[in-house]
Order: C-alpha cells, then structure tokens, then sequence
C-alpha cells in the first residue's frame, strides 16, 4: 500500500537525518490507550514522535493537528489523512462544525491513542508555555487513559520553524511515566502536574524554571 510505504520512508528519513532515538525512563511501548504529549516547536514534531514508537504500534497511534495547516494544499492533505491518520481540529471556533473534544474521544474510543501537544502553540522559546486546557478535558471524558509526557531534544534545531526537512543534528525523544487525572484533581492541578512530568524529562536543568 502506497500510504504505508511512504509511512516507512518518512521514519526512516526522520531518523537518518536526525540520528532519533527513543529513550523509554518512566514506561515501555505499550497497545494500550495512551496520549503521547510533547513539547512543541514545529508543525513537524508529531513524525519524530510517530517515529519513535515501534512499527507495530504506530498504525493505532494518531497525531491531533491543525486543519488550517494541513489543509492548504494536496500533499499535506495527503500526508495527515493518508500517511498518519490524523485528526484534525479547527483551531478558529467560528468554522468548527464538532467539539474539538468530541473528535478526540471518538478517536479513542475507535481503539486509538494520541499524540498532541498542550502547548496549543509552537514554542519558539526555552521552556514549556502553560498548557491549554484540552488535555485536562480529555482526560475528564476518558479517566482511563494514561498521559505519557515526551520530551524532544535539540527539537528546535532539528526542525527550525518555517523549514519542511529536518537539518541533520542528533535528537533524543525520551518517554516519561505515565499519569493519569486523580479523582479530586481540578484542572490547575492536572495541567501543571503533566507540564512538570514534561519538565522533568528535560536533560537541561536551566530551561526547568521557565
């Protein structure tokens, strides 16, 4: 099948370019419904993610995306639905026709897990920006899931906004402990416990504070 022939050669770019490798500290590669979320730099950083998982898994795995971008032209359009299955969310609340929410339960509930990043915005700077609350609402609607944090290393100069190809520099992704939304957990709560689990994964200590 062409989609995942191609599937095959973006992961083995990906790690050609960037000698990615994945280091499991917190977890192991696991069936079973998780959320994978990262920090967040380039309308890229999904693939690095994907790819790290084993080929067994990825197939079940599919990255939340931006529909505005990845509608603009024929070859992203090809490459969200075709290659990685993705489910799109209208970012402007005007053109949603479904909840944003809804569209990720569903994709749970039809056996998948996700990559997103709660950042809600690629961050351009050092550090983790606050997270949006729509990790926190997910996990409401779906207390079963495990929310695997993930951090990307040299993720900005691998993948500088505005660029297509990866530049040729080592990456690291590295997969935390899972957690999961607490019975009396409000939303502050949950949303700045998964940022410091992100944080934590963070192989340089300056950027922890920001």
């Amino acid at each position: 099948m062409l989609a995942d022939l191609v599937a095959r050669s973006c992961s083995g770019a990906i790690r050609a370019l960037t000698g990615a490798r994945a280091l499991w500290q917190g977890c192991a590669p696991s069936s079973d419904h998780r959320v994978y979320y990262g920090n967040h730099a380039s309308h890229g950083d999904f693939v690095l993610i994907w790819s790290a998982l084993p080929i067994t898994l990825r197939r079940q795995v599919r990255p939340v995306a931006a529909a505005d971008y990845w509608q603009r032209d024929g070859l992203r359009r090809y490459l969200i639905h075709a290659v990685f299955n993705g489910v799109l969310i209208e970012r402007d609340p005007a053109r949603r026709q479904q909840d944003p929410i809804a569209c990720l339960c569903q994709a749970v509930d039809e056996g998948n897990s996700l990559i997103l990043f709660p950042e809600g915005t690629r961050n351009t700077e050092e550090g983790v920006l606050p997270f949006k609350s729509g990790i926190y609402h997910l996990a409401r609607q779906r207390p079963e899931l495990e929310f695997v944090p993930v951090w990307i290393d040299n993720l900005k100069r691998v993948m500088p906004k505005g660029r297509w190809l990866p530049l040729p520099l080592l990456c690291t992704t590295t997969f935390g402990e899972p957690l999961r939304l607490k019975a009396d957990e409000d939303k502050d709560r949950f949303l700045e416990r998964a940022r410091m689990s992100l944080l934590a994964l963070d192989p340089q200590p300056r950027r922890q504070r920001a």
